[in-house]
């Protein structure tokens, strides 16, 4: 299998981490839809009465300063440098969009995910902030 073959195979949705979240907010918080194309960023989770949007990220495709987001291939390196530049910039420019609109916004990162009881009460905090 080449890279092109791998890259290929990487989800853009419902990826492992994207269903664990909506797993864990599901008996608190059911009303979210599921990346709206009309919002900034299409975000992986909207509560549109609420104004509130979940981004869940991957450490190395958004640069998470992780052990696995500092991670950079040794193969075509100014590549993937630049690319996931393009993407935290990305990310913090739809962040602000959001802000302008006057939404919140939660990024939770993959790694975040490996400990389920503090992510569980993480996204209850966020989910039922009324600030």
């Amino acid at each position: 299998m080449d890279r092109s073959d791998v890259m290929r195979a990487v989800k853009g949705r419902d990826t492992t981490p994207e269903l664990l979240v909506r797993r864990l907010l599901r008996p608190f918080a059911p009303g979210y839809r599921l990346y709206r194309r009309d919002l900034p960023g299409a975000p992986d989770l909207a509560f549109l009465g609420r104004k509130k949007a979940i981004f869940v990220h991957g450490c190395f495709w958004h640069g998470h300063d992780c052990k696995r987001g500092a991670r950079m291939p040794k193969a075509n390196n100014a590549y993937w440098r630049q690319k996931i530049a393009k993407n935290r910039a990305r990310d913090e420019k739809h962040v602000a969009e959001y802000q302008a609109m006057g939404w919140k916004v939660l990024t939770v990162w993959e790694c975040e995910t490996r400990d389920e009881t503090a992510l569980a009460e993480r996204l209850r905090t966020f989910v039922e902030s009324s600030a």
